[in-house]
């Protein structure tokens, strides 16, 4: 029977990895350990990276905004594709006009009694006076952003009512007005007439043609609003574009099982006759994005996260060593750090 194994630890010279043979007290060698996976390495490279990429897109009019009402029976729907404008009825209920405001904060009470106050006055005040309607002067000392339900502004409610077939009452409630950022187009009917407004009514869209690109919320990187863009159109025609928005809220991906939250982007295309003769469509958009020149890049999979912060990279055969990171792109990255040179070869996970 063999006896008490002794062992014998070795270190790893500069590689900080403490190496532990063991062999039997008789002399017999024990066992052979079977070997592990053989490592997979990565030469350095000398590249250029650039975080350039080309994206699926929609062409169309937006993303559409269902337009509920707060209560009531709906007796009339425009067709899809009319725009409303300021002022126009994009509905009727219960046989009364829903007119189009324009503004950012909707309304959500009834707005009476002299010296109410709230943003939502001011979309009031700001709307009848685009109108052509006298409301006169608001007072001074009022918080910045906010309107006064003042005489003037009763007496012009009711004119504007009298005008618009509303019953006269200097009284506005959430069922009179619908508030959206513009102009709109109406995309789709969704009501049926007879049916509760508050089921949803109509969905809208801007009046201007856009590009949405939909892009993982990790894969933003450096797009921005205000860069420029490439349009691929069905047929190959190319057109330029610039991101007029990109959202701040994330969406589900369509993919359930693992895609990751998607941002839209909105692309406008500059020359509107080039789209002219579409109204949706899949398009290409190319991002021109930042680029690299003759740096040092491995796979973002060879890079090593150290305890105390920072990165490293595994030479093969050697020792780690420490790395500034910079450029992500194309599962590359840029590192920099002594000792590195182009050829030298890095552990990475294969």
């Amino acid at each position: 029977m063999l006896g008490l194994l002794a062992g014998l630890t070795v270190a790893g010279a500069g590689s900080g990895i403490v190496v532990t043979r063991w062999a039997a007290h008789d002399g017999t060698p024990a066992p052979a350990t079977p070997p592990g996976p053989a490592v997979a390495t990565v030469a350095v490279e000398r590249t250029d990276l650039s975080t350039a990429r080309t994206m699926p897109g929609t062409l169309g009019y937006g993303t559409p905004r269902t337009i509920r009402g707060a209560g009531g029976t709906v007796t009339w729907l425009p067709p899809a594709g009319t725009t409303v404008t300021l002022g126009r009825p994009l509905y009727r209920n219960d046989d009364q006009p829903v007119i189009l405001l324009y503004g950012a904060t909707p309304m959500f009470r009834t707005i009476q009694g002299a010296g109410t106050t709230g943003r939502d006055v001011r979309v009031i005040v700001d709307n009848l006076r685009a109108l052509g309607y006298k409301t006169g002067d608001q007072p001074h000392h009022i918080r910045p952003g906010d309107g006064v339900l003042t005489p003037g502004v009763v007496a012009a409610v009711k004119k504007w009512q009298q005008d618009t077939g509303r019953p006269v009452t200097g009284t506005i409630t959430p069922e009179h007005v619908a508030v959206l950022p513009g102009p709109v187009r109406v995309a789709e009917v969704v009501a049926e007439l007879g049916g509760p407004a508050a089921d949803g009514v109509l969905t809208v869209t801007g009046r201007k043609k856009v590009v949405t690109v939909p892009v993982g919320a990790a894969d933003l990187g450096s797009i921005g609003k205000g860069d420029a863009v490439q349009v691929e159109l069905p047929g190959g025609t190319t057109t330029d574009g610039t991101v007029t928005a990109v959202a701040r809220d994330a969406r589900p991906a369509a993919d359930a099982e693992g895609g990751q939250p998607l941002v839209d982007v909105t692309v406008t295309v500059k020359k509107a006759d080039a789209v002219k003769k579409l109204d949706t469509a899949p398009v290409q958009v190319s991002f021109a994005g930042e680029i690299r020149e003759n740096v040092l890049a491995v796979p973002v999979a060879a890079l090593l996260a150290l305890r105390e912060g920072g990165h490293a990279v595994q030479i093969a055969d050697g020792p780690l060593i420490a790395v500034e990171t910079g450029m992500f792109a194309m599962g590359m990255v840029e590192i920099s750090g002594d000792g590195l040179a182009e050829g030298s070869r890095v552990v990475t996970v294969s």
